[in-house]
């Protein structure tokens, strides 16, 4: 049945009905009971997941985030007959990027700007929603986007991470507001982007910002009082003050010269975690430094830990165990904040328990979970910053000039990743793990003139060489270069099974079941059932929209559900631009999308893309102008409007300003006329000069695409009224 977002919708009470005919034993006996008490998630339930696969309980289903559903209603024989049974349409056009959890026949999923939503999971009725109310202005201090990637349920409470830095405790039966903590320091560029993870009774909780300078730490607060109970910085803070920890002390060794702390350090851990309720043993992923680029926060060279790296610490103290660094001194925004996996594998004769990852850097990794000892690495995807990881060290053998010190070095992967955010998934049949993975090169060019500043962007990257080139065959034979695929990887042998290959990057998210069916939506706006085994594509559906998140599967009454979060949107469709237009599903329609066996529901028809006005004013500004006004644009504009100002999301694409924007440029971009959609003022960073100097290069943009078009203004704007028509 069709769900149209609707303001005050009353819940409906959830409604048994009998089971169908397709219905399987293993399904039918673990139907859950209808007295349950709403959100009754505790450790014992989660732990003890595979033997209540109708739930969905924790953001990778169990603790070790392999992703894999015991559900097998839904298999590689009959996956020809699913068909969509509900959908939710959400009143945002931002990216959807969250997992839905489910519990007892409710599904709980966060869409932008960190609201959160409560379904009953059979029907589609609303249950309830919450609005923590972000404020839009900080939509600044984010570096993708007002995403987030879902909810965390444990003994009747649901837990969300807002934008702001909030951590919110809300009743998981009517979503009403409990407690609500400030995580971050409300003066700095904090944000919250990732799921919280629960684990003994304390609710943990990561944070976003390493671009715009902060320092990155992991806290933990008290399910039932939000009381904090303890926090782990990632780095080191100023070396004449104490530092915190033992840890930290030794961490500071690894950072040679400069000031780094006066621009934060970074490494935020902004998503991944995992837990090992055997080895008690909590495991997080850490980000990149601030400023990327080595050079300028640690001139003297040093590993700096623990940048890019896997922490595991006490979840009931935060004690530290052990660490491994993926990218030793990194300089490439290459996070090990991506998704993690434990298991156990038979390796060399002997059964490892073992962690495994596939970090930005291009390179899949297992280790001993127990040790943090180093197993293996191999490259999953282009890597030509590093040749190999050495057997024996577990550190990666550099190729020359990659640190782009002397020169403007091009290299795979970009800071975008050779696999970002997006969950991998492994399946307990087929041993295999799937890597949503993507090809895409950056230019790195050392930033001579860097000055930190707050509330902007401080990579250290020269942005201005990082762009998609303004030459036609250039700017053509480099979208070639950029695609994504499914690795289906033998983590054991560290090789490559099959591949499927997308057309391009920023695929989302995997699901593996035990029906030996593999789940992903793509940028094109598809959602497509492989084959697990053998990668053979067997079904698919248009979602209208291109689709990043990662599925899950639930049952309820005894029928299996497939539901997926659609919405394009994140860091690549912000800032990559026309690469990011060319998907077919770069428009963005934010959606709860949910498939069953014989499902009879249809999308309405999608609406056309809304009309543009083409009218830039005359363009006065000299060459020199318009050049260092695509610099400023570079550095200042182009991660949320799109490279060489094409829009690959819903943000304004600002070749295409209106006439009376264009008229009120200045107040927009330097006084924050429009401070209320999320667009903030850069007076204390821009002059008015700067200012003009961006918009002659937005002007020039403007007249540059009426040339692609073969157009005149009259042309492509019959409507327009003549004076704005006739400035050609």
């Amino acid at each position: 049945m069709t769900r149209y977002w609707l303001v005050g919708v009353v819940a409906a009470l959830l409604v048994g009905c009998g089971g169908s005919e397709q219905e399987t034993p293993e399904v039918r006996e673990q139907t859950p009971a209808s007295s349950k008490a709403i959100g009754a998630i505790d450790a014992t339930r989660i732990i003890s997941a595979d033997a209540q696969p109708y739930n969905w309980m924790a953001h990778g289903r169990t603790y070790d985030e392999q992703r894999y559903s015991p559900l097998k209603q839904i298999n590689s024989d009959n996956v020809a007959d699913l068909g969509l049974t509900w959908y939710f349409d959400f009143p945002t056009k931002r990216g959807m990027e969250s997992t839905p959890i489910v519990v007892d026949g409710v599904i709980y999923v966060t869409g932008a700007w960190s609201m959160v939503y409560a379904f009953d999971a059979q029907s589609g009725d609303l249950r309830w929603h919450y609005d923590p109310q972000v404020p839009r202005e900080w939509l600044a201090n984010a570096c993708c986007g007002a995403v987030n990637r879902g909810v965390a349920v444990w003994k009747g409470k649901v837990f969300v991470g807002t934008l702001d830095g909030r951590l919110i405790a809300l009743d998981a039966d009517n979503g009403k507001r409990i407690w609500e903590v400030q995580t971050t320091p409300k003066d700095k560029p904090y944000s919250i982007t990732g799921a919280p993870r629960v684990v003994k009774d304390k609710v943990i909780i990561g944070n976003g910002g390493a671009e715009l300078g902060v320092r990155g730490f992991v806290s933990a607060y008290d399910t039932e009082t939000g009381e904090q109970v303890w926090r782990f910085y990632t780095v080191p803070g100023d070396p004449s003050k104490p530092f915190e920890s033992k840890a930290l002390e030794m961490a500071a060794t690894t950072w040679k010269g400069g000031q780094w702390w006066t621009v934060g350090g970074g490494g935020t851990a902004w998503d991944s975690m995992a837990y090992d309720p055997a080895l008690d043993l909590l495991y997080i992923g850490v980000g990149n430094g601030a400023p990327w680029n080595r050079q300028i926060r640690s001139p003297g060279g040093g590993d700096n830990l623990f940048l890019s790296s896997i922490v595991a610490v006490r979840p009931d103290t935060g004690e530290y165990v052990w660490h491994y660094q993926t990218t030793p001194g990194e300089s490439w925004d290459y996070t090990a904040t991506q998704h993690m996996i434990l298991a156990d594998l038979e390796i060399d004769g002997q059964l490892r328990q073992v962690i495994m990852q596939a970090p930005k850097n291009g390179f899949f990794y297992v280790l001993d979970r127990v040790t943090g000892e180093f197993i293996s690495a191999e490259k999953y995807t282009k890597v030509t910053w590093a040749s190999h990881v050495d057997p024996v060290t577990g550190r990666p053998v550099e190729n020359p000039g990659v640190r782009y010190l002397d020169s403007t070095e091009v290299v795979f992967p970009a800071a975008l990743g050779g696999h970002s955010w997006h969950p991998m998934s492994y399946s307990l049949n087929t041993g295999l793990v799937y890597i949503p993975a993507q090809e895409i090169p950056l230019a790195y060019t050392h930033q001579a003139d860097f000055e930190y500043g707050t509330s902007k962007w401080n990579t250290g990257v020269d942005f201005a060489d990082a762009g998609v080139p303004d030459d036609k065959a250039a700017r053509e034979s480099v979208l070639k270069m950029i695609r994504g695929h499914i690795s289906a990887w033998d983590p054991v042998a560290q090789k490559e099974r099959w591949r499927v290959q997308h057309s391009n990057a920023w695929n989302g998210g995997l699901l593996s079941t035990a029906g030996n069916l593999l789940f992903q939506g793509n940028a094109e706006g598809e959602f497509v059932a492989y084959r697990a085994d053998t990668g053979e594509q067997l079904w698919s559906a248009r979602a209208q929209t291109g689709i990043v998140a990662a599925p899950i599967s639930y049952a309820v009454e005894g029928e299996q559900y497939i539901a997926v979060m659609a919405g394009w949107g994140g860091a690549f469709a912000l800032a990559t631009g026309e690469i990011a237009k060319r998907s077919a599903g770069s428009r963005n329609r934010s959606r709860l999308l949910v498939y069953k066996l014989e499902g009879r529901e249809q999308l309405p028809p999608p609406e056309g893309e809304p009309e543009k006005l083409l009218a830039p004013p005359p363009l006065t500004a000299d060459a020199e102008t318009v050049k260092q006004g695509k610099k400023l644009y570079m550095h200042h504009c182009h991660v949320c409007h799109g490279d060489r100002a094409v829009s690959g999301s819903e943000v304004p694409d600002l070749r295409y300003l209106h006439p009376a924007k264009h008229e009120l440029f200045n107040q927009i971009v330097l006084d924050g006329l429009f401070r209320g959609l999320g667009m903030v003022g850069f007076k204390d960073m821009l002059s008015v000069g700067d200012v003009e100097a961006i918009h002659a290069y937005l002007i020039k943009r403007a007249h540059e695409t009426l040339a692609e078009q073969g157009l005149t203004q009259s042309q492509a704007n019959p409507q327009a009224p003549a004076a704005v028509a006739n400035q050609d």
